[in-house]
């Protein structure tokens, strides 16, 4: 399962750019980290929300990808994000989980938290299609 969702990952032009890295894959669950980087910042020195959105977005993406067909592949539906505190941190951590898996939607729930993993910084809530 992991070879699969590395695979994927590893086409991610974004998750390059932004230094991003699948930490760990389980059915219904993955996790993937981005280190602080000048670049990945805003205007007060955070992680950008652009930047928190898209690792959530994944994480939740190939979660959601773990409970699927292997001839199946994943996009995301829609989703709704919930900034709790500023990313002001070495690292940010994106927990992915599936809440529920149908044949044609999933949806899941994403975790933005600090290196720590102590802080929730944002949550997601995301549905996903498979295609």
């Amino acid at each position: 399962m992991f070879d699969r969702i590395q695979q994927s990952f590893d086409q991610q032009g974004i998750m390059k750019t932004i230094g991003a890295q699948l930490d760990e894959v389980d059915k219904g669950i993955v996790k993937i980290s981005c280190t602080f980087s000048d670049a990945l910042t805003q205007q007060h020195g955070f992680f950008h929300a652009g930047v928190m959105t898209t690792i959530v977005d994944s994480a939740c993406g190939y979660a959601a990808l773990t409970t699927m067909p292997e001839n199946a592949n994943v996009l995301t539906v829609e989703f709704k994000v919930n900034f709790m505190k500023p990313a002001k941190t070495d690292k940010l951590i994106a927990i992915g989980k599936v809440l529920q898996s149908g044949r044609t939607l999933t949806v899941c729930e994403g975790y933005i938290y600090d290196e720590y993993e102590e802080k929730l910084l944002a949550k997601m809530t995301a549905t996903m299609i498979a295609v």
